[in-house]
């Protein structure tokens, strides 16, 4: 399954990665569609615990909400942060969602160096 989401990853999805692999924020590595508590995380940097998911619009439902709240509290109990974005954001805003991993990388650094 997660071999298959990589191969079919949004455009918004596939934007972000662009992103995150050419930038290799800080040194940290990034993955894509990570298992991760019994589900597939978009994006993962294992070393720093961290990670982000790109969401379309079907999340802004009350219920997707609601999955989505219970999906970043099952992996945040796996030691995990969480960042999300909308896909609006990817395409609107790269280089602010891009300096926001990175803020988020730093303040996790002294937790990974420590």
């Amino acid at each position: 399954m997660a071999r298959a989401l990589r191969r079919d990853a949004t455009s918004a999805e596939r934007r972000l990665w662009s992103g995150l692999r050419r930038e290799q924020i800080g040194g940290f590595r990034f993955r894509r569609q990570v298992i991760l508590a019994g589900f597939i995380a978009d994006f993962a940097c294992l070393e720093a615990r961290l990670v982000i998911e790109v969401d379309g619009a079907t999340h802004s439902t009350d219920d997707e909400r609601a999955r989505d709240a219970a999906r970043s509290a099952a992996i945040e109990a796996q030691g995990f942060s969480v960042l999300r974005f909308t896909n609006d954001e990817v395409f609107r805003n790269l280089d602010g969602v891009l300096e926001t991993i990175r803020l988020k990388l730093a303040e996790l650094r002294p937790r990974i160096d420590g």
